[in-house]
């Protein structure tokens, strides 16, 4: 398996030589395989945002070495825009990122830069639009400042996905999102890693969202890696998350407090399914039943 992502020593540092200096990040290495679908977690302030913006080349390394859909982001001669044609970035605020008037042509801006066809950058929108949950026809037209947050969202999304990248890093996907949004926006993210094989790369305070979306977790404290692994592996280690004030999957709390009742159930399930599994295991048959 290649590697999307790879990061040795990466160290960034804002304001540098200035009495504002600060150090975001500290010697921070780790590795993502093409294909994989990884979640960084961690405390506000902790450098994700930082990192994340290393893997377009919005930051370029300052020290340590970067490399990124087989690119060498370090190098000077660096080319920029064949790494944001490779890596799609969606920035937190969908506002960053939507500047047209209509919909359809904001999704479409970055294919049209790309010199396809408007046969090409038709299916393309329509593709995106498909994918994010957006009608093509209903909304193509619709002024992108009449939008809610959650549309906002997806009409941002949805630009990145229409430039096919390889590698999708997200900064807080479902934020402002409805509980309903926010499920299917969820699912739709997931199939287009298991299905399309696309590398997802996500920052997220929800965990519910990483046991859901995430096959591999790093957790970010103070600017370094302070844990890496599975889900299970992580999740299963709640000093160390409160240590770094994280949460964990409700689903995973419960199962927490079952054990140490002393009731047999697995601590480290993090599937709803699996976990209602476990928690309906251990409950006492009522009579007649």
């Amino acid at each position: 398996m290649t590697d999307a992502v790879r990061v040795e020593n990466l160290s960034h540092t804002y304001m540098l030589g200035t009495p504002m200096e600060h150090q975001a990040l500290h010697q921070v290495s780790l590795r993502i395989e093409t294909g994989q679908c990884a979640a960084i977690i961690g405390h506000t302030g902790c450098g994700k945002s930082t990192l994340i913006q290393h893997f377009n080349a919005l930051l370029r390394p300052q020290s340590g070495s970067l490399t990124v859909a087989g690119e060498d982001l370090g190098r000077p001669k660096l080319d920029v825009k064949a790494i944001r044609r490779k890596v799609g970035l969606l920035f937190q605020n969908p506002e960053d990122q939507i500047f047209e008037k209509l919909v359809g042509d904001d999704i479409a801006f970055g294919p049209y830069k790309q010199g396809l066809s408007v046969r090409e950058v038709t299916e393309r929108v329509k593709w995106a639009m498909e994918v994010v949950g957006l009608p093509f026809s209903e909304m193509k037209d619709r002024t992108t400042f009449a939008l809610s947050g959650g549309q906002k969202r997806k009409v941002a999304l949805a630009g990145v996905l229409a430039l096919r990248p390889e590698i999708l890093v997200l900064d807080e996907p479902t934020a402002g999102l409805d509980p309903k949004s926010r499920k299917d926006l969820l699912a739709r993210i997931k199939d287009l890693n298991r299905e399309e094989g696309l590398t997802v790369i996500f920052v997220s305070h929800n965990m519910e969202e990483v046991a859901y979306l995430a096959d591999l977790v790093y957790v970010l404290a103070d600017g370094s890696v302070a844990a890496s692994g599975t889900p299970r592996e992580v999740f299963s280690q709640p000093d160390l998350l409160q240590m770094h004030r994280i949460g964990m999957p409700e689903t995973i709390e419960i199962l927490h407090e079952l054990n140490e009742a002393g009731l047999s159930v697995d601590p480290g399930v993090h599937d709803v399914d699996l976990a209602a599994s476990e928690i309906v295991s251990v409950l006492p048959e009522r009579e007649g039943e």
